[in-house]
């Protein structure tokens, strides 16, 4: 090994031991080991632009084995990114853009959310997935545009995780060949040696899910691993695994190759210690020398001539493709063609559709308007209605098409989904499955709303109404658990009408949003779309109330119980109540609201207030008050016909006027 080259990779290995000991925090090991792969691609492979982050050709690098941030942090300062030496000595603090594990958003060069093992490389299967459709879309004879990799460091753990495997089998079954996973195989976990739990033919899978899998038996050995890289990029028709052999806190004398050096400082004697191994001039911390500096900053110069040259190719391609520029530029900024909206599908008043059938018909027009939305089902598009007329599906080797057919793999679809909102170029990116089973694609979910991208997540079968499926098929504290997660927008519209309405609110927004709608016909509440349309843009409205515009009692609800709300109010009439309805399609819009239309809609001199909804009734106190009655599902389901369930879980008019009589008469 050269001299600098040597002397650029103990860079990596110091800062990130300094760091994390200055921290009193951290994971040291990773860093250590991994150094030499992590220069051979950033150093010899990667095309990125430090000063330009987010040209839209760059290699993408993923630490999905988000731990070890110091080594992403390490590259990034040394190769020029906004990231400053006080940065790295700010590591794991209050307010720094080098937190515990990469966050997108808050450092210049984080490419996705990483530290819950495994997200990061199901995510980056999304990433890789985004460039071959773009490419296919975009791309001409003579005009290429776009053609990149997408590069993934993962660790033990992130192969262990389920969410990996099911990304990594659809990666092969796809040929995403432009997706190349480096594993840092150091043979430890955080508990001690790999083997206690982790015996499997790592390679053995891999082969098996369809991937190049190159083996590289010394970490060290930069020339190895660059000369993997490049065979691993020549291979165009399958992902590649490089399982390298490395060596945990490589340098520390009395860690090195041991679980200590894996989550904890290695104390300032080793830290001492370990720079004294590796020949380090000094024991001073955070020193970078100056040729080391020098020589990872080349990476500035040439990241802008690589961005350069593309953009006179893409200059070309725009002046030869004007309508295709157009639609790029439209793509790139996450936008509709114009128009879409005079489009959504319109319904009369007392008609009877599933939400999710009128959900299949709004997604339809929205795809028209933008040819780079794509998104798939958990192998149940038949229930889902979320397939795009007239396009094809994914299959075998088969992976730029419309219709992403992800199987029976919520988890790694989830994950995937949020790869293509991060990669840029697709428009509201969606997956789709039955709502009970966003538990299993959670994880991804929570990451996504982190990372408030504009993914799509849609769940039908949204409740009990789901019939006689059973318990196990339905969602009871699944809406609660979602509308509790930060920056996610949940909605659960009433009807047709409303659900056309909430993918208009979906199309406006720049936030990850949920939408749950019913496997059961609904009908049709009212033909007013445009005041339907912008009372779901708000998050609730007053959808009726008596004609003297006088209220004694309001009846709050979402989803399939609007119609019954409705229906109580008409009981309450009756006997001389006056009962408001107002329909909650989407509690974090109405959030967002003002306190006069908070006021308007809900007013406060009004107490009897009863809420009606299919699920759990945690949540809506802070609607109805310490006084109010909430209707709903606090415990699981039965088998039977929906109609008989609603009946016997008191979800019916009678029952909602009796809670609003009560309330009166006290």
């Amino acid at each position: 090994m050269s001299d600098l080259r040597e002397l650029a990779i103990n860079t990596i290995r110091t800062l990130s031991m300094d760091a994390v000991q200055k921290a009193n925090s951290g994971h040291p090991g990773l860093p250590m080991g991994a150094a030499p792969m992590a220069y051979a691609l950033w150093m010899k492979h990667m095309r990125f632009n430090p000063r330009n982050p987010g040209w839209p050709n760059r290699d993408r690098f993923v630490l999905s084995a988000g731990h070890g941030s110091m080594l992403l942090y390490s590259l990034l300062y040394l190769t020029g990114f906004d990231v400053t030496l006080d940065d790295i000595k700010n590591f794991r603090q209050l307010g720094s853009n080098t937190p515990g594990h990469p966050e997108f958003g808050d450092t210049p060069g984080v490419e996705t959310t990483t530290g819950p093992l495994g997200q990061g490389a199901a995510t980056a299967v999304g990433l890789a997935l985004a460039e071959a459709y773009l490419a296919r879309y975009f791309n001409r004879d003579g005009h290429e545009i776009v053609n990149h990799y997408t590069y993934v460091l993962v660790s033990d753990g992130d192969l262990m995780e389920g969410v990996c495997l099911e990304a990594a089998a659809l990666a092969g079954h796809w040929g995403l060949g432009k997706l190349i996973f480096l594993y840092d195989d150091n043979e430890i976990t955080l508990d001690g040696a790999a083997d206690m739990t982790f015996s499997e033919d790592v390679a053995g899978r891999f082969r098996a899910l369809g991937w190049q899998v190159l083996q590289i038996n010394d970490g060290n050995n930069v020339d190895a691993i660059d000369a993997a890289l490049a065979e691993a990029k020549a291979m165009t028709e399958r992902p590649s695994l490089l399982a390298i052999r490395t060596i945990i806190g490589y340098g520390s004398p009395n860690k090195q190759g041991t679980s200590s050096a894996h989550g904890s400082p290695l104390g300032e004697d080793e830290v001492a210690l370990a720079k004294q191994t590796l020949g380090w001039s000094t024991t001073d911390s955070f020193f970078v020398p100056g040729d080391a500096l020098e020589h990872f900053r080349g990476a500035v110069e040439a990241g802008a001539a690589a961005e350069s040259a593309w953009q006179a190719r893409f200059e070309a391609w725009r002046a030869a493709f004007p309508e295709l520029a157009e639609a790029w530029d439209r793509a790139m900024a996450g936008e509709f063609a114009p128009g879409w909206r005079e489009q959504l599908p319109s319904y009369e008043a007392g008609a009877s559709i599933a939400t999710r059938s009128a959900g299949g018909e709004a997604l339809n027009v929205l795809a028209r308007f933008a040819p780079t939305m794509i998104g798939g089902d958990a192998d149940l598009a038949g229930s889902t209605r979320t397939l795009i007329e007239g396009a094809n599906n994914t299959g075998p080797n088969q992976a730029t098409e419309r219709n992403l057919r992800f199987g029976v793999r919520e988890h790694g679809m989830g994950a995937i989904v949020n790869g293509l909102a991060l990669h840029g170029g697709l428009v509201k990116p969606y997956s789709a499955t039955f709502f009970t089973f966003s538990d299993y694609m959670r994880p991804a979910i929570r990451l996504g709303a982190l990372m408030d991208i504009p993914t799509v997540y849609i769940f039908t079968h949204d409740s009990i109404g789901l019939g006689e499926d059973g318990p196990t098929h339905q969602p009871v504290e699944q809406l609660m658990s979602l509308r509790a997660m930060p920056n996610l927008h949940v909605f659960r519209p009433a009807d047709a009408t409303e659900t056309a309405g909430a993918w208009a609110a979906i199309a406006d927004l720049d936030h990850p949003a949920a939408i749950a709608l019913s496997r059961q016909n609904l009908p049709v509440l009212a033909g007013n779309d445009e005041g339907i349309h912008e009372g779901v843009s708000r998050g609730a409205y007053v959808l009726s109330e008596h004609e003297s515009g006088e209220v004694d009692a309001i009846i709050l609800a979402s989803g399939s119980e609007v119609s019954i709300a409705l229906d109580a109010a008409g009981l309450l009439e009756e006997a001389d109540i006056r009962a408001r309805v107002v329909s909650m399609p989407c509690w974090e819009l109405f959030e967002a609201q003002d306190g006069d239309y908070k006021e308007a809609v809900l007013p406060a001199a009004v107490t009897c207030r009863v809420s009606i909804e299919a699920g759990a009734t945690l949540g809506w106190s802070k609607y109805i008050g310490a006084q109010g009655i909430a209707i709903g599902v606090d415990r699981f389901g039965a088998s039977a016909p929906y109609t008989r369930i609603y009946e016997a879980f008191g979800l019916s008019p009678g029952h909602v006027a009796e809670a609003v009589n009560s309330l009166l008469a006290d």
